[in-house]
């Protein structure tokens, strides 16, 4: 089992970066896929990108592909995810999430962080 906490939301103006990481509890963190999924007001939770357990093979959403970047490290426990070039349909609570396998739909996944807000002013 994994706990996840997330943290490194807030506002940034269009064009800008932003750093989201998830910190993780557990002793098998680096048996994992780590993902990024996003939630846009009044829709569903969607994918945004994802990590193997050893960082060797990483998804992207097509929509953040070429902007966004994960990132783990799998001595500290944490996966990150670099924003670059946001916009503002970007703006959304940013999950983490936990699962043996990677897959676009949050089901597969049975451990989840809180959630971090992530704005984007244009």
């Amino acid at each position: 089992q994994v706990q996840l906490v997330e943290s490194g939301g807030g506002l940034v103006q269009a064009g800008g970066s932003l750093r989201v990481s998830c910190a993780a509890s557990g002793r098998t963190f680096d048996t994992y896929t780590m993902v990024w999924f996003r939630q846009r007001p009044l829709k569903e939770r969607e994918f945004v990108a994802a990590i193997s357990w050893s960082g060797g093979s990483t998804d992207y959403a097509d929509s953040v592909k070429g902007r966004f970047t994960i990132s783990r490290d799998n001595a500290k426990k944490t996966v990150s995810l670099q924003m670059n070039s946001l916009k503002p349909e970007d703006t959304a609570v940013y999950y983490c999430a936990a699962g043996r396998y990677t897959d676009v739909v949050a089901r597969a996944y049975p451990y989840w962080g809180q959630g971090t807000q992530v704005t984007v002013s244009s």
